[in-house]
């Protein structure tokens, strides 16, 4: 069993504490947790909270001791951290601990200087802020999370979610972290490099929406070569308005959505299919494995084999084949 300490404080919003427990503990999921999750404090005892109650914390900072991932959910805007969690994060660093501050928890791991000359995410509200209170950090504010191996950070409270998801695939593999997030009824996987917010108005019904239909169908095309023209007309559109419309709506053209589908379906049959790097690509719309491993790395920062490796080697059970994926695959309404 992993362990996970997740670090409260005086103040602390109960629901962005919630998340790591929800997540890590499989709280109101099916199943037994393969995670023990702690929530410690600075100092153990009562902490008062803005949603009207306290919250009793048995453990101090000695459970970092104990701890192989440790999460700051959240933080103070503009506070910094005290000496004594400064070195207590720095042991555990030293000892090889995983970091993860999410949303505003990005200020304290900022603040104890372990991502000196680094890059961390946080909310995009607090970004600049971030940024000029801590200049040695290069502060991100259009990911949703990042992941340095040793250090991650992420964006806020849907985001955590993501990024705790994301911990789980790679601790557990692909499987464990759909099965979850189905509990969770929330994505299964949205990748770190995907936009903070996008400035756009979200249509009354989404039904009628013909980007949302035009969408829906290229997702189950994606092996298809899929030209603009014709998916223009499946939105009864020009392609000059439905280029206009589609950015509009998702923040991006329709050839660059498409290859993040394309890419997002080709990791999700690495990690839980054995076919071939032709296969994947061929069953993903990239014609060739050597453009597969072009916009795989280009988008994600990796090769196709190195990411496979990343997740199959210590979860070879995860498997299940083709058929697997399928259920997994990304649908329609």
């Amino acid at each position: 069993m992993r362990t996970v300490a997740v670090l409260a404080y005086e103040g602390i919003s109960p629901f962005h504490l919630s998340v790591p427990s929800l997540v890590f503990g499989r709280i109101g999921a099916e199943g037994r947790a393969p995670y023990e999750v702690r929530v410690c404090a600075e100092r153990a005892g009562t902490l008062t909270t803005p949603a009207g109650f306290d919250i009793g914390v048995k453990h101090g900072l000695a459970t970092f001791e104990w701890a192989e991932t440790i999460v700051i959910p959240s933080w103070i805007r503009g506070a910094g951290i005290s000496d004594d969690l400064r070195a207590a994060l720095h042991d555990a660093h030293g000892r090889g601990t995983r970091i993860v501050g999410l949303c505003l928890g990005a200020w304290a791991v900022a603040a104890s200087g372990l991502a000196d000359g680094r890059e961390i995410t946080t909310h995009w509200s607090a970004a600049t802020e971030l940024a000029r209170a801590y200049p040695a950090v290069r502060v991100r504010a259009d990911t949703l999370w990042s992941d340095l191996g040793d250090i991650i950070t992420s964006a806020g409270v849907a985001a955590a979610l993501d990024c705790c998801l994301h911990l789980v695939r790679h601790d557990l593999g692909s499987r464990a972290a759909t099965e979850l997030a189905r509990a969770l009824v929330t994505a299964p996987h949205r990748s770190g490099s995907q936009a903070q917010y996008i400035p756009v108005a979200i249509p009354d019904a989404a039904d009628d929406d013909p980007i949302e239909h035009a969408m829906v169908w290229a997702r189950t095309h994606l092996g298809d070569p899929i030209d603009l023209d014709h998916w223009a007309r499946i939105a009864l559109m020009s392609r000059r308005t439905f280029t206009r419309r589609f950015r509009d709506r998702t923040g991006s053209s329709p050839q660059q959505w498409l290859l993040h589908q394309r890419t997002d379906r080709a990791r999700l049959l690495l990690e839980s299919t054995d076919d071939t790097m032709d296969r994947i690509a061929a069953d993903t719309g990239f014609g060739t494995a050597v453009s597969l491993r072009h916009h795989f790395h280009r988008i994600l920062g990796t090769s196709p084999a190195a990411h496979r490796n990343s997740f199959r080697p210590a979860h070879a059970a995860v498997g299940g084949g083709r058929e697997a994926a399928a259920r997994a695959a990304p649908r329609g309404r």
